[in-house]
């Protein structure tokens, strides 16, 4: 599959309405994913969990998360990361990055339902975290587009020996 340039991964991040499933590891070694919200900004995924939420206690113990970042049209453009999700603000630092948590509310339901959430939810406790592309592994791809070639494009491990393109 043709993987995304840098700048077309960065633009596809920046998209409103996209959302991102990040998974978790649970005490118990098994997983645990969860679609949420996010925002890409200045190289990193920022996302924030609610201080009562299963997942966030998971980060706390172990921060290696895998997210899952894709769309269902054409041309599926897919991100996947896996590496370290780093605490910026803890519990009870909500208002030192509330312009953030606005952003990324904002991305997904519009400025005036952004306030609406932020104001009915500010009572909720949340901590902030975010992945650093340039440290974590991420893949990208996307189906071809109009004038690409469309046989041969997966990987040759997913292809019986002597296939023809």
């Amino acid at each position: 599959m043709p993987r995304l340039s840098v700048e077309e991964r960065d633009a596809f991040l920046g998209e409103p309405g996209v959302v991102m499933r990040v998974a978790v590891v649970r005490a118990d070694g098994s997983p645990l994913v969860t679609p949420i919200w996010f925002a890409y900004e200045d190289g990193a995924i920022y996302f924030t969990p609610r201080e009562k939420s299963e997942w966030f206690s998971c980060l706390r113990r172990d921060p290696r998360v895998a997210l899952c970042i894709d769309e269902q049209p054409l041309p599926y453009r897919k991100v996947l990361v896996e590496g370290q999700a780093e605490l910026v603000h803890d519990v009870g630092e909500d208002a030192r990055w509330r312009d953030r948590y606005r952003r990324i509310a904002t991305r997904y339901v519009g400025t005036d339902a952004a306030e609406a959430y932020i104001s009915n939810t500010i009572d909720q406790p949340r901590g902030l975290y975010r992945v650093v592309l340039d440290r974590a592994h991420v893949k990208t791809w996307r189906m071809p587009v109009e004038g690409e070639r469309g046989m041969g494009i997966w990987h040759d491990r997913y292809y019986v020996p002597g296939t023809e393109f």
